[in-house]
């Protein structure tokens, strides 16, 4: 079935639901932007969606001010809806193929939005983050998407598209079998910082502070185990030296190795792919950066743990995070001198080597360059996942159900769209013994 369920006599290709808070204001400019630059086969008619008519046509306003026209048009629609009225939501997933859904904490607002989607056969794109409630969804409704032919993909922005597709291009770049990779992550700032808006914070408190029923809801699901094929990837350290960065690094603490797990298990299960092993890193700094970031960690984790402490967290998180994170999000200037390097080091064997036997004889490095990892890969992510799913459908697997980006998106052309749109896939290093 054509990707969005049954697309015929639906007003819209596309709607961005919450299309006036802090990151939906970006994925409209995105959506504009990629609609205006003929990029998609034949009309591509799209709309807003969220509570207020005033907001909604401000957002569409300042789009059209940034993109450089007097208006947007009258092809790009207003709908009104609001989460906590499901029959508001069902209306908006009646007229698209496709709901992008930007309004998070999704633990929280998420759900709705997902079944709004499922039942009346519009496909769904979030940018959560947030382990508990993808996985939730999936448990909850693989089946049921399976059946109306549509596709639920969760995970679609910085978190985790660089590092789910960045994993599959390294194994496509390996002549061979790639059995192992690790990420490490680097935010280069300008003079202004970095800066990123509160809802992040929340969804970090929250899923920090509900981390048990995570465990709780996997077995649940009963994942089958991902074999380990290779010599087994090592755990790193809490913090430690790397010598190829010459600075220190801990683990990344967003969602990538669950969902590039969950990429691996379906295609591994359902493609007999050789599964990949991941460890996801950050890189800190300096040592005067590791010792204020063990001091502010320590503290978050004892608040965390109590309602007292979440209230305060996610009331000051400016105080809490030294300036990271804040009510009134990033400034222009702030965004304009962000950008991020993922850089991936690959390990496998060569073509006739047996994986089963011997060490990995065969190392690959790659990396993923772009712009401002929340406002503006974000959304480009979030809106070349949209346009993929729409147009190459025939590339999507064969059956609608709950996916995370790997999984969906593995045989279609996302990475070349996104290497076009400035988030840049890339091998620094060809294989070698």
């Amino acid at each position: 079935m054509a990707a969005g369920g049954n697309g015929a006599g639906r007003p819209y290709e596309l709607v961005v639901f919450g299309a006036s808070g802090f990151t939906g204001q970006f994925v409209v400019e995105e959506v504009a932007r990629t609609a205006e630059s003929g990029a998609l086969r034949g009309p591509f008619r799209w709309a807003v969606a969220g509570r207020s008519r005033q907001k909604l046509q401000a957002v569409l306003e300042r789009a059209a001010e940034r993109l450089g026209k007097a208006s947007l048009g009258a092809e790009v629609g207003v709908l009104l809806c609001d989460v906590d009225d499901a029959a508001s939501l069902a209306d908006m997933a009646k007229q698209t193929r496709l709901v992008l859904s930007c309004v998070g904490p999704y633990r929280f607002l998420g759900e709705p939005v997902v079944e709004a989607c499922v039942e009346n056969g519009a496909s769904y794109i979030d940018i959560s983050g947030e382990p508990q409630f993808l996985e939730g969804m999936y448990l909850k409704y693989n089946e049921r998407a399976a059946e109306k032919g549509v596709y639920v993909i969760g995970s679609c922005g910085f978190d985790s598209i660089p590092a789910d597709m960045g994993v599959l291009f390294t194994r496509d770049k390996l002549k061979g079998t790639l059995t192992a990779v690790e990420s490490f992550l680097k935010v280069n700032s300008g003079p202004e910082g970095v800066c990123v808006h509160d809802g992040t914070w929340k969804s970090a408190v929250y899923g920090l502070a509900d981390e048990g029923n995570l465990r709780k809801l996997r077995k649940k699901i009963g994942y089958a185990p991902v074999p380990v094929v290779g010599t087994k990837l090592k755990r790193r350290g809490l913090v430690f030296y790397s010598q190829e960065f010459k600075e220190y690094c801990m683990p990344f603490m967003g969602s990538d190795v669950s969902v590039v797990k969950r990429s691996q298990r379906y295609l591994h299960r359902q493609l007999q792919d050789t599964p990949v092993q991941y460890g996801a890193y950050v890189n800190i700094g300096g040592l005067g950066s590791v010792i204020k970031l063990m001091f502010a960690g320590i503290l978050f984790l004892l608040l965390v743990k109590f309602s007292f402490g979440r209230k305060l967290l996610t009331k000051y998180p400016e105080f809490f995070s030294a300036g990271r994170f804040t009510k009134k999000g990033p400034t222009q200037k702030q965004m304009d001198g962000t950008s991020f390097t993922m850089t991936f080091f690959g390990e496998g064997y060569s073509e006739g080597q047996d994986p089963q036997n011997g060490k990995p004889n065969v190392k690959i490095c790659t990396e993923v360059k772009g712009p401002e990892p929340g406002y503006v890969a974000t959304p480009i992510a979030m809106v070349q996942a949209g346009v993929s799913l729409l147009e190459d459908a025939a590339c999507l697997p064969k059956q609608g159900g709950v996916y995370s980006p790997g999984a969906a998106f593995s045989k279609t052309k996302l990475i070349d769209r996104l290497n076009k749109c400035g988030i840049e896939f890339s091998v620094i290093s060809k294989p070698e013994a």
